[in-house]
């Protein structure tokens, strides 16, 4: 397969101007809610994400539990120095434990303030692999985990727990009296404990942990709100949507409340949730009344939420809460929270994100930096790109819109899978598009994304169909069997494909009787010509997407995002669609100044990068456009990639061919290779 790009028309390309963008927050947003899947209604049988999951099922979900026990060796010097402080690696659970037999203020804390949240990050992970595939000795080293969770919120009679604040400052509970919840995650890491509950109930029916996640619900309900209860709300993002989760467990099954013994007051979570969000940018009367600590634009609380035009502060804290912004929007459906998350999600996909779906471009506060600031070396935290992808899957749930579903798999195929190594047990915490000695490591001193790579892998699978009661739609091209419900009839979807490699995909539809309905398929924007809802992305691609219907073409005219199937579907009735997989430049807007002049490389979702080990003297390199890129699959490389080539020169005017591999699997050959996503465009025609 190959492309040739012309001068004439990189330049055009490159020439659109920041214009396109338009600040969509001064509209109303219209709301069509669909719902994606269970992960009980989906089976993923994909030859590109059934051997990824089968190392994350039996490595990656293993590991980190074993690495959040102790049991790792040091890598780094500052965990290297932490063991030789401590004499023993730090055990997360052992801060449980210390809590369990009624330590109090010991000045002393395995970890992080937020390592409890870790911890039920990774349960809730694990809940939805569990889910996907039975494992009773997860299973039981979960049930392990939460018996010392349990036993240390049984200290407490009020069912407060976080361990970092007990041992080490115990009368600052949620950063009061003097505290700082910016630091002590106490808000953030109960959130935490509700969504692993309420997912780790609907894996397993188990309630012991659920049980923990309401007391403390219930206590922050009690705690927090309007006065005369207090001014608190989360220094870190996330807890908004946990709630919310909480809320909408027990109103959908209210039988479940016999089952647990503390009283369950769902319309308190959901009402607790709000607080959090519109008490944002409050931070208490000039009489003292009320007042609280300022988090400031690195905590989304200099001012109120509402009134926030563009995404700001730490990109994982930002990215969470727009979540729960949105989460709070698909149920009351309040004009302000629908405006609030399109303007958050317009200006982080419109002018702040990286071609590879990573988000935050600045170290210092891990931070988003300002419109159209795009720098190669960018820091891009592999948290952050994973929180955006929620973020972008509640969006699409909140409005039908394709567009959302690009960009999750955007991060999906690239941010999120260059995180953790191809083995399942070496992470990075930063994900830059250009770098040298750049390694992953075992553990860390902050393992924030360990937990957060097993939380999206585990949830995958629901993102792959949507639907309500009477459209299917087909987000995903993943290998995959379904069973969805239209107007309570069974549909089956077998969908077969081998992309992202190749761009066929084939669904099989199966509804049990003949049904009128509509299937809406989509069609992703880079197989358009569209690589950026906003253009902060350009490319162009030589053919277009085809469609078929029983060996019928149908016309590909997408609308939101979907080419919309409506007839009576019987058994027996397929759907093919061909998207353009081939090789393609991407140029950024021009009011991107930061890589002005350089081409990157694509095909399908998945963005390519140059390796040094692959391309000596890299540095020198630069793209002859007009030349032919070429993508063969190599399978014994990176367990299986397309490899494209295409004509570069060099320094002294020597051409050379270059080779690119997806960005996910750079650092996997030899660790600390140099690499380079975007690479100068040659002056010159080449000879």
């Amino acid at each position: 397969m190959n492309l040739r790009l012309n001068r004439v028309a990189l330049v055009a390309l490159s020439c659109v101007v920041a214009a396109s963008f338009s600040a969509t927050a001064q509209h109303e947003h219209s709301v069509k809610i669909i719902k994606p899947l269970t992960l009980e209604q989906v089976r993923v049988n994909d030859p590109f994400w059934s051997p990824k999951l089968k190392v994350w099922t039996a490595t990656t979900v293993y590991d980190v539990f074993d690495k959040l026990e102790g049991k790792y060796t040091p890598d780094r010097p500052d965990i290297i120095a932490e063991k030789k402080k401590l004499g023993r690696t730090r055990n997360a659970f052992l801060n449980f434990d210390l809590v369990a037999q009624g330590k109090k203020d010991i000045k002393s804390h395995d970890g992080p303030p937020w390592y409890d949240g870790l911890v039920y990050e990774s349960i809730r992970g694990a809940a939805d692999i569990l889910a996907e595939y039975p494992d009773k000795a997860l299973e039981a080293k979960i049930d392990g985990y939460i018996d010392r969770i349990a036993a240390a919120q049984a200290i407490d009679p009020d069912g407060y727990v976080n361990t970092y604040t007990t041992l080490t400052r115990s009368k600052m509970r949620w950063g009061t009296n003097g505290g700082d919840d910016n630091w002590q995650h106490d808000i953030y890491n109960a959130g935490m404990l509700i969504e692993a509950a309420d997912h780790y109930y609907r894996a397993t029916g188990k309630t012991k942990l659920l049980e923990a996640a309401v007391k403390i619900a219930n206590l922050m309900s009690r705690d927090m709100g309007p006065a005369p209860r207090k001014n608190i709300v989360p220094g870190h993002g996330g807890p908004e949507e946990a709630v919310v989760k909480l809320y909408w467990l027990f109103k959908n099954d209210p039988a479940l409340k016999a089952k647990i013994k503390s009283p369950v007051k769902e319309q308190d979570y959901f009402d607790l949730g709000k607080f959090w969000i519109e008490n944002r940018g409050n931070h208490g009367g000039k009489d003292g009344a009320g007042k609280r600590m300022n988090f400031g634009a690195y905590g989304q609380d200099d001012v109120p939420v509402f009134q926030q035009k563009t995404i700001e502060g730490h990109a994982v804290r930002a990215t969470l809460l727009a979540t729960g912004v949105a989460a709070v929007a698909l149920e009351n459906k309040n004009r302000d929270y629908v405006n609030t998350a399109n303007t958050y999600w317009d200006n982080m996909v419109g002018k702040k994100m990286f071609i590879t779906g990573g988000e935050g471009a600045i170290r210092e506060q891990e931070k988003f930096g300002p419109n159209y600031f795009l720098p190669e070396s960018a820091y891009l935290e592999t948290c952050a790109a994973i929180s955006s992808g929620f973020f972008s899957a509640r969006m699409n749930e909140l409005q039908a819109d394709g567009k959302y579903m690009d960009e999750f798999e955007r991060v999906l195929y690239n941010n999120l899978l260059s995180g953790v190594a191809l083995s399942g047990d070496h992470y990075y915490y930063e994900n830059p598009l250009v770098a040298t000695d750049h390694k992953r490591w075992a553990w860390h001193d902050c393992p924030c994304c360990p937990p957060m790579i097993l939380k999206m892998i585990g949830s995958a699978p629901e993102y792959i169909y949507a639907g309500d009661e009477q459209n299917i739609y087909v987000n995903l091209f993943i290998g995959s069997e379904a069973t969805v419900k239209i107007e309570g009839m069974d549909v089956l979807l077998e969908q077969t494909t081998n992309y992202p490699w190749q761009g066929d995909i084939k669904i099989s539809v199966k509804p049990a009787q003949e049904k009128t309905f509509s299937l809406k398929v989509r069609i992703p924007g880079w197989a358009t010509g569209k690589e950026n809802p906003f253009d902060l992305y350009l490319s162009k691609i030589s053919q277009a997407a085809l469609l078929k219907i029983n060996g019928e073409a149908i016309a590909v005219s997408p609308v939101n995002g979907y080419v919309t199937l409506t007839r009576k579907w019987k058994k027996g009735d397929v759907v093919e669609l061909r998207l353009p997989v081939e090789p393609r430049f991407v140029t950024p807007n021009a009011s991107v100044e930061t890589i002005k002049g350089k081409l990157a490389i694509a095909a399908g979702p998945i963005v390519y990068g140059l390796e040094s080990g692959d391309n000596p003297s890299l540095g020198e390199y630069k793209i002859i456009p007009e030349t032919a890129l070429t993508m063969t699959y190599q399978p014994k490389l990176l367990n299986g990639v397309n490899v494209i080539t295409g004509q570069a020169v060099k320094g002294n005017g020597e051409q050379v061919r270059f080779q690119a591999v997806p960005f996910y699997s750079l650092g996997n050959r030899k660790q600390g290779d140099s690499y380079q996503v975007w690479t100068p465009l040659s002056a010159g025609k080449p000879n």
